[in-house]
């Protein structure tokens, strides 16, 4: 085994997975292992996984063949196990000077904005239970500019970085999750003409896609008292002080 994935069926999760088969189908492929998590069991929280991740979040992936050898490399943050994969094969990151720092520069842009900004809308406008209407607003609104952000450049070029890349990888299941808060893509038709031409590829139909009959399928998504306390209580505060 040379990869050990943490993995959930999340956009931040479907990235990895997506990379990880890009890989194999492009001949670069890499052993691995995935290790499947439900978010509402909590898994994620207990000791042995923070090892791997200290904050205790999915995915993470561990190395067992580390470039130069030596004891295996746990790397956490979605965006960071991108980077790292692609480095470690040397595929999907531009070596031109232009089009690299396009890939990290919309890489980056999708780990501080489209992903930070595109989650509390989900969360209020799916998990809050009574939610304030200020912070639905505010994030809805967030959400429809980083869409329009996105047109702009995808009015431009045909892939974030003017060629396919991990930053696609990592925007597209962000994309598709916004139909869970209502967002018709087709309303900014370049970034739909992108949207579909990315999931076209054999690997984003593959492990782009949440399960049918998985719970983040709904819209309103109603917690027990336990599965908030993993999500956003005291089950998940705890864990964070060891």
């Amino acid at each position: 085994m040379m990869i050990e994935l943490h993995g959930c069926d999340t956009p931040n999760g479907h990235k990895v997975a997506i990379l990880l088969a890009e890989l194999e189908l492009a001949g670069v492929g890499l052993e691995h292992s995935t290790t499947k998590y439900n978010l509402l069991e909590g898994r994620h929280l207990e000791a042995d996984f923070a090892q791997i991740n200290p904050n205790r979040r999915l995915p993470a992936i561990v190395d067992h063949a580390p470039a130069g050898g030596g004891e295996p490399v746990a790397v956490f943050e979605s965006g960071a196990i991108l980077l790292y994969l692609a480095e470690k094969t040397g595929r999907f990151l531009p070596t031109d000077t232009r089009k690299r720092a396009q890939a990290l520069s919309w890489l980056f842009w999708q780990m501080a904005s489209l992903g930070p900004q595109h989650g509390q809308a989900h969360h209020f406008l799916r998990y809050a239970p009574e939610p304030p209407q200020y912070a639905v607003n505010r994030y809805t609104k967030e959400a429809y500019r980083l869409f329009d952000v996105l047109e702009g450049r995808l009015s431009q070029v045909d892939y974030l970085a003017g060629e396919y890349s991990i930053a696609d990888m990592a925007v597209w299941p962000w994309v598709r999750a916004s139909r869970a808060i209502d967002m018709d893509v087709s309303q900014w038709p370049a970034l739909k003409r992108w949207f579909d031409r990315v999931g076209a590829r054999e690997a984003v139909k593959r492990y782009g896609e949440v399960p049918k009959d998985h719970p983040a399928q709904a819209r309103h998504m109603k917690l027990s008292p336990e599965q908030w306390s993993v999500l956003f209580g005291e089950k998940m505060w705890d864990a964070a002080k060891g």
